[in-house]
């Protein structure tokens, strides 16, 4: 059983962060419901060391400080992934700082990596049932007095021994300076001080030029790194927005954000192929579009945006839309699509 079908247009009647603060304690108060139908074995895929359900799960940033996530994986998520934390607590920028573009099924953020800081994100870690749930771990670094090559090794080392992956987020436009961490040598700078047994992921943003995306793809083959998550919000602003706050500062995610991230994601798999997992995300709302994102090189696919336009009905949704795609184009499982239309 989920949520009732009238509480998603409800809660779009309150200021956004309102509404997701509302979310996350009707999660953890266990009235989210959960989604009791046994996954189509077609959906099962290997990643993280772990056996997947599913290939879909939960974008970092719905769920910073991992209050939730065993809520969530109840929903049928193959995987949450739970941040993005900082080392130290910082309360983001002024609010408001997040905004609904609901003509464009998008949405803004300038959020400032607000979160409780590792202290709390690493007891609530703790209480997370690994049986039942494959979680990843989003570390960032906070606004003032970070050092990149120092904070992003103490983070992986410490939520290591919590998580089935962990992914350094370098790609959020809401930390000033912090794209500038994908160049070549501020990337290789912080991977070569990194060790752990987790997969290691890297989120990229979607405005990357072409040579910027061939720099960090060589740099995480070099550095051992398993894979790229495709990607991050995006400073741009298509002119086919319609909101009046299609001008707010932040990051752009949801429906248009779906083109542009997905041909990077196909420009990355032709790079690197198989010598990478790819993550896709970026504006993925439907079955059709989980598989788009499949086929232009993911072997797993990820949202957020829609999920909150939507609710949680929308994941046992979307695996059965994805089931039935998958068997009507011939494929016998996820990883045989994978990069089949790149």
């Amino acid at each position: 059983m989920m949520l009732p079908s009238w509480l998603m247009p409800a809660l779009r009647l309150l200021d956004p962060e309102t509404a997701h603060n509302l979310s996350l304690k009707a999660l953890t108060l266990g009235l989210a419901g959960r989604d009791a139908t046994p996954d189509d074995p077609i959906l099962e895929v290997q990643a993280f060391g772990r056996s997947l359900r599913n290939p879909l799960g939960l974008a970092a940033g719905f769920d910073k400080n991992a209050v939730a996530v065993n809520a969530l994986g109840r929903l049928g998520f193959g995987f949450v992934e739970a941040g993005t934390v900082t080392p130290r607590p910082q309360a983001g920028n002024p609010r408001p700082r997040l905004f609904r573009l609901t003509e464009d099924r998008a949405v803004i953020n300038r959020m400032g990596f607000n979160n409780a800081g590792l202290d709390v994100y690493l007891a609530n870690l703790r209480k997370v049932d690994r049986q039942s749930l494959v979680l990843g771990a989003n570390v960032g670094i906070n606004k003032e007095g970070a050092d990149p090559e120092r904070d992003y090794p103490a983070l992986v080392s410490a939520v290591s021994p919590y998580a089935d992956y962990i992914t350094i987020n370098i790609s959020s436009p809401n930390t000033p300076g912090l794209r500038d961490l994908q160049s070549e040598e501020r990337l290789a700078g912080i991977l070569a001080g990194i060790s752990t047994p987790r997969p290691v992921f890297v989120k990229i943003a979607p405005d990357l030029p072409e040579e910027g995306l061939e720099a960090v793809v060589g740099v995480a083959l070099q550095h051992g790194v398993t894979g790229l998550i495709v990607s991050n919000t995006t400073i741009a602003r298509p002119d086919s927005l319609q909101s009046a706050l299609r001008r707010e500062t932040g990051g752009l995610s949801g429906a248009p954000l779906f083109a542009p991230s997905t041909l990077m994601l196909a420009r990355a798999w032709k790079l690197a192929g198989d010598r990478l997992v790819f993550i896709g995300a970026g504006g993925v709302s439907s079955a059709e579009e989980a598989l788009v994102k499949i086929l232009a090189g993911a072997s797993l696919v990820q949202f957020y945006s829609a999920f909150a336009y939507q609710g949680p009905a929308m994941v046992p949704k979307m695996k059965t839309g994805l089931a039935a795609l998958l068997r009507a184009r011939g494929f016998a499982s996820v990883t045989e699509a994978v990069g089949a239309g790149a």
